[in-house]
């Protein structure tokens, strides 16, 4: 996300809350949400936004970008940065969650379809099944002009980490320490949970939960999700579905969904830390092994 281009963006104005939301897909996720709203686009306008990317891209020094499919380990973008150091020796900057999961792989490579086109409506679902009472209706949350989140949907959660010495925040202001630390490195944690009626199921509230018990602000991510990929990327969200991230980031995607009580994360957009109300878009998967770190 950062690393030297952040220089050059804090030298003409400090990250502001506009910058992160448009990043992530508050500009771009509108009111055509999944539920209820506009019909997907057709096929040939994911094509052409891929080959839109392909196109702006194209020798133009773009690093590997970000999401891909952790399950293949294809990619031959020849930019290489340092990996950031394990999450637990950084602070946690930020956290925010897309509606479906912006990678594929694991226990979550069922495509929800095209989507809008610009975010929303798209990604990948939890694959396994869910009981007729985890199932049962109950009302949406997250509740917004981005739309909505409903009983059985897919989450994917970004926990943010930063090596600067930060307080966790809204927006990606957070993860910098202007004037101080303005160039540094970024590994995002990356769990993916399904929306369920079961107030047995995981607390959302508790997984975002901060505390700084060992002296770098961390939250509760999980253990038990499987092995995190981890690989060289870029931010995401669909404002870069046309035009390269030139944004670095170390990714650990977790291959693994567990399963959070939909009112906690109802609760948890009323009120947190981070001022996040709603699900943000989705950027369309990145395929071309030009754009794609190897993972080793």
């Amino acid at each position: 996300m950062l690393m030297k281009q952040i220089v050059v963006a804090l030298a003409a104005a400090t990250l502001s809350s506009v910058a992160f939301a448009s990043e992530h897909g508050h500009d771009s996720h509108g009111a055509t949400a999944e539920h209820g709203h506009a019909a997907a686009v057709a096929d040939n306008v994911i094509t052409e936004q891929r080959a839109a990317l392909a196109a702006n891209t194209k020798g133009k020094g773009f690093g590997p970008q970000a999401p891909r499919d952790i399950d293949s380990k294809v990619g031959s973008n020849d930019v290489v940065f340092s990996q950031a150091p394990d999450y637990s020796a950084m602070n946690l900057c930020n956290i925010h969650f897309h509606e479906s999961a912006e990678h594929k792989g694991g226990e979550f490579t069922t495509y929800a379809g095209n989507g809008n086109g610009e975010g929303s409506g798209s990604g990948y679902k939890y694959n396994g099944h869910l009981s007729h009472a985890e199932m049962a209706a109950t009302d949406d949350v997250c509740n917004s002009e981005h739309g909505a989140l409903s009983v059985g949907d897919t989450i994917e959660v970004h926990y943010v980490h930063s090596t600067a010495d930060v307080t966790p925040g809204p927006t990606l202001g957070s993860c910098v320490a202007a004037g101080v630390d303005v160039n540094p490195q970024l590994r995002v944690m990356a769990q993916v949970y399904v929306l369920v009626n079961d107030k047995n199921a995981l607390d959302f509230g508790k997984l975002a939960t901060v505390n700084n018990a060992s002296g770098k602000y961390q939250a509760n991510v999980l253990a038990n999700l499987g092995t995190p990929v981890s690989y060289i990327g870029s931010t995401t969200g669909p404002k870069y579905n046309e035009k390269g991230s030139e944004y670095q980031v170390s990714w650990s995607v977790y291959p693994k969904v567990a399963k959070v009580n939909i009112a906690t994360v109802g609760a948890w957009c009323k009120g947190n830390q981070f001022k996040e109300d709603h699900a943000h878009g989705v950027r369309n998967l990145v395929k071309n092994p030009d754009l794609l770190s190897e993972i080793k």
